[in-house]
């Protein structure tokens, strides 16, 4: 689980600024890109108070007050929040492909990504859905030993 949320830090490597994390769960990747990358400041969203709240204990006890925070939400309820634009959404295994990409695409900057945990069918980024959906994918190659993620920009 860690070694594929590396996949996710190094899709970053370029990226400051704010990260969102789509249903962080139990904080994988968002805990672990707090970890690799200090100079971020993330936000966890996760709709189960259950979670959200084991996620803020988390937070506390690694020191990372400062630059994260969760958020207890339903991700598809999202709409014009004033945290956004950010400069990244993550997610990984957070729902349909179509349905997580809908969900980022709003969130991000005019110089945004969405990064999204690669499945094993490449049938699932369907061109015509990421046109209509503002996207492309961007050609991104994962470190040897991280997950496999895609890497998606607006392509206006």
């Amino acid at each position: 689980m860690i070694d594929h949320a590396r996949g996710f830090v190094a899709a970053l490597a370029e990226v400051t600024g704010t990260i969102v994390d789509l249903g962080s769960g139990g904080g994988t990747p968002g805990l672990i890109i707090a970890a690799e990358r200090p100079d971020l400041e993330l936000i966890l969203i996760d709709r189960r108070a259950g979670r959200v709240d084991v996620l803020d204990r988390m937070i506390a006890r690694l020191g990372y007050v400062s630059r994260v925070r969760t958020l207890c939400v339903d991700a598809s309820d999202l709409v014009s929040e004033p945290w956004a634009p950010v400069d990244a959404v993550v997610a990984r295994r957070f729902g349909a492909a179509h349905k997580t990409l809908a969900i980022a695409q709003p969130l991000i900057g005019p110089k945004g990504i969405v990064i999204v945990s690669e499945p094993p069918a490449a049938e699932r980024w369907n061109e015509r859905t990421l046109a209509g959906l503002g996207l492309r994918r961007r050609p991104f190659d994962v470190p040897l030993g991280t997950g496999r993620v895609a890497v998606f920009e607006r392509s206006t």
